[in-house]
C-alpha cells in the first residue's frame, strides 16, 4: 500500500467479522510495528496476546466499567477525563453515570470487547521511559512519545494486510484490575488495549481538520500556516 494513502484512510475499526485473524498474520504485523522509534531505542513496550476467555472477559468488564465513566462524561457535556476538569465537572459527570449504565448495548464494541478476533494489551515499562515532563507539576505525557508510535504501527501494519483495529486507552481507567488480571510486574503501566479484526465494513472517509486550523507561525497567536 502507499505510504501516503495508508496515513490517510487507516481508522479506527471496532466492528470485526468472525474471519480469525491468524498467529502468521499478527507475528508479521508486530514484526512491522517493532521497528517504531522510541526514547534511547529502549524499546518499553511488551504486548500480551490475550486469548484466555476468563482474562477476556475480565478485562471486558473493566473496560466497560470504565466506558460507563465516558459517556458520563459525554452526558454532561464534558470532555472525557480531561486533566483540567474541576470538582464540579467530576461531579457533574458522576450524575450521569446512571444513564450512561442505561444506555449500555448488548452487541456494542464495549459489551463485546472478550469476542473480538484479537485482544492485545500493550504495556509500558515505567524504567525505561524518559518521562521529561515528570516534574514540570501537570498531566505527563511525554513518556507516551516512546509507546504509541508502536501501537500505531500496529494499526498500520494491520491495515496494510486488510485487517482494522483501534487503540483504545478506557481500560486505564481500572488499569489496576487489568494489571492484575495479566499478571503484570508492579513497574509497568497500561499503555493501550488494542482491537484487531478483519473489518466488518470498509472505512471509506476520514474526518479531520484542515492543516490552517492548528498551525500558526511564530506564535500560538501568529498568522495560520499556508494562509493567504
Amino acid at each position: 500500500m502507499d505510504l501516503i494513502h495508508a496515513l490517510r484512510t487507516t481508522g479506527s475499526v471496532r466492528d470485526f467479522t468472525d474471519r480469525p485473524v491468524t498467529d502468521d498474520v499478527l507475528s508479521a504485523i508486530l514484526d512491522d510495528a517493532r521497528f517504531a522509534p522510541s526514547g534511547g531505542n529502549r524499546q518499553a513496550w511488551h504486548v500480551i496476546v490475550v486469548r484466555d476467555p476468563g482474562r477476556r472477559e475480565t478485562l471486558r468488564d473493566l473496560y466497560l466499567d470504565g466506558w460507563h465513566d465516558y459517556v458520563a462524561h459525554r452526558l454532561a457535556r464534558l470532555t472525557p477525563f480531561s486533566p483540567l476538569a474541576t470538582e464540579t465537572d467530576r461531579a457533574a459527570a458522576f450524575a450521569q453515570r446512571d444513564a450512561a449504565v442505561a444506555l449500555s448495548q448488548p452487541n456494542g464494541f464495549p459489551e463485546s470487547l472478550d469476542r473480538v478476533p484479537v485482544m492485545l494489551a500493550v504495556l509500558a515499562d515505567l524504567t525505561a521511559l524518559a518521562a521529561t515532563d515528570r516534574d514540570l507539576g501537570r498531566y505527563q505525557i511525554a513518556g507516551g512519545a516512546s509507546i504509541y508510535p508502536f501501537v500505531w504501527n500496529i494499526l498500520l501494519s494491520s491495515h496494510e494486510r486488510g485487517v482494522g483495529g483501534v487503540m483504545t486507552t478506557v481500560a486505564i481507567r481500572n488499569e489496576r484490575g487489568v494489571l492484575d488480571a495479566l499478571n503484570a510486574p508492579p513497574n509497568f503501566a497500561l499503555a493501550s488495549i488494542v482491537a484487531l479484526g478483519y473489518p466488518a465494513k470498509k472505512v471509506t472517509k476520514l474526518t479531520r481538520r484542515a492543516v490552517g486550523d492548528f498551525t500558526t507561525v511564530d506564535a500560538f497567536d501568529g498568522a495560520r500556516f499556508g494562509a493567504d
